[in-house]
């Protein structure tokens, strides 16, 4: 029997990028979270959904593997993996990318982009994120993490 349209489950491409302050780890960290964090939020991810997700910094970040931010936030059982971008001339610098492979019934046009802190000029076209609340996002990021250490005791 057939699904009815409204049911079906696809595989989708959720991309984002940002730019973090230094090439230190914790740097690196606390981008990626806040980036992923926004692309859950928006999305409305779960990741139990998520078949795997790859991360790719520019050369200039080497500090931290990018996909810890990730573990962090409690994606366990998630493929992850990191890469470096192709070093382009001209290119964004200190830049995190990342694409999460996400099963849902959205359709491609009902994904949100996430493209910060400088990294919107990557994909203007996709940049129409609202203003963020930082404050807001980084206590769901840390009531996440609280998740995750909790969850090991």
């Amino acid at each position: 029997m057939m699904t009815p349209k409204s049911e079906q489950i696809y595989l989708r491409g959720v991309r984002g990028a940002t730019t973090v302050e230094a090439n230190t780890s914790h740097a690196i960290l606390k981008g990626t979270r806040e980036l992923l964090a926004l692309m859950i939020r928006a999305n409305n991810i779960e990741p139990n959904d998520v078949c795997s997700v790859l991360f790719s910094t520019t050369n200039d970040l080497n500090a931290e593997f990018p996909a810890l931010a990730a573990r962090q936030l409690n994606w366990m059982n998630v493929a992850l993996m990191c890469g470096h971008e192709m070093d382009v001339p001209e290119s964004l610098r200190q830049c995190v990318r990342v694409l999460i492979h996400w099963n849902t019934a959205k359709t491609a046009e009902e994904i949100v982009h996430v493209y910060i802190r400088g990294a919107e000029k990557l994909r203007p076209d996709k940049a129409s994120l609202p203003p963020v609340d930082w404050d807001e996002l980084n206590q769901w990021i840390n009531a996440n993490i609280n998740k995750t250490v909790q969850s090991k005791r």
